[in-house]
């Protein structure tokens, strides 16, 4: 019987992905590590899993631990059970916050995975880790940035890239020592391309919530150069689709995938497309980076009243272009492409008139 074992339960990839992988094996099982403040949560999402797909009931089993502790928090008989029995493993548990303090972002990220790829190396069935990692690990690189690019001498804009860049690296010289493993790298994801539907608002969500609150004429301060700088997009179900294809495909063993739209839209565009999304006239506000980064962070009231971050600037002057070489070829037959940004940024903002209630809080 083939176990799947899955950290990042409940968040919003994990719990879109496991049914999916659960699909491929009516056999298998799927042992999912929670914390145990998400205990409740979690036990909710697999009662909903199981209400959409039957299929799905008794095979999910949630097991309280953590990432950051030897033999992930587990006592000896259950993680000696837990080694013996995987065959595979998914990694999604992070820190995805850009303003996280060094501290945790490398207790979690880091040391998390470290703990994670030394129980994957004594699972005796593994045939294969699957890593998520992100675009962003290029840090603030300069130029174009390909799957099997990894340290470029580049600085990092906060911890969040610094350490998943770090656990990457780990990842990476285990691949190098013989662990069967695949890294998928996706750029800013942001809802679903069909429903809109998302788990939190943050990267360009904070710039649509903060012209969603002004009338018809809405003022928007941009830094940069917006007609050259690109950001890269790519919608939760893209992700979700490709992650599960190439997962379950033997000759995306010893990859790294970015999982990135090939023809990103200037920040320029992207406005344009925001005021046809809001229905809002954008005045643009052109403003130095350190100027807008300052009134953020020290004028008093500028973020309460825009919540808007002064570390998501960074991303609307970011100068790295992805290529998508691998993930283009061996999803050529699959169906399965990245949909034009026009074509459901509507949805995004559609979804986010009709949920306020969601924040812009990471799970950790």
């Amino acid at each position: 019987m083939a176990t799947i074992f899955l950290t990042g339960f409940p968040g919003f990839l994990g719990a879109r992905l496991l049914p999916r992988v659960l699909g491929r094996n009516a056999k298998s099982t799927a042992v999912c590590l929670i914390q145990t403040k998400f205990a409740v949560a979690a036990r909710q999402r697999v009662a909903e899993l199981t209400a959409e797909t039957p299929e799905l009931a008794g095979r999910i089993r949630l097991i309280e631990g953590d990432i950051t502790q030897p033999d992930l928090g587990l006592e000896g008989a259950e993680a000696r059970e837990l080694v013996e029995e995987t065959t595979e493993i998914f990694h999604l548990a992070a820190v995805y916050d850009l303003s996280v303090k060094r501290d945790l972002a490398m207790r979690v990220n880091v040391d998390g995975t470290v703990q994670v790829l030394d129980f994957a190396q004594r699972c005796p069935r593994l045939a294969r880790l699957h890593y998520v990692s992100t675009c962003y690990v290029s840090g603030r690189y300069a130029g174009i940035f390909a799957e099997s690019d990894l340290d470029k001498g580049q600085r990092f804009n906060n911890f969040y890239e610094e350490t998943k860049f770090l656990a990457e690296v780990e990842v990476q010289e285990r691949m190098a020592a013989g662990l069967p493993a695949t890294i998928y790298r996706p750029a800013i994801v942001v809802g679903d391309s069909r429903t809109g539907e998302t788990q939190k608002y943050d990267g360009p969500y904070y710039a649509m919530r903060w012209v969603l609150k002004q009338p018809f004429l809405a003022v928007l301060p941009v830094v940069g150069k917006p007609t050259r700088t690109r950001v890269n997009l790519v919608p939760q179900d893209f992700v979700i689709d490709a992650i599960d294809f190439l997962s379950g495909r033997p000759e995306s063993a010893g990859k790294v995938y970015q999982l990135a739209d090939p023809a990103p839209l200037t920040v320029d565009e992207l406005l344009d497309e925001v005021a046809l999304a809001t229905r809002r006239r954008l005045i643009r506000l052109p403003l130095p980076v350190f100027a807008a980064k300052a009134a953020i962070d020290w004028v008093p009231f500028v973020e309460r009243v825009m919540q808007i971050p002064s570390s998501t600037i960074d991303y609307f002057i970011h100068p790295t272009h992805y290529t998508c070489t691998h993930t283009q070829a061996d999803l050529a037959d699959s169906g399965i492409a990245v949909p034009p940004l026009p074509s459901y940024l509507r949805r995004l903002v559609d979804f986010m008139r009709e949920h306020p209630e969601i924040g812009s809080e990471a799970m950790v």
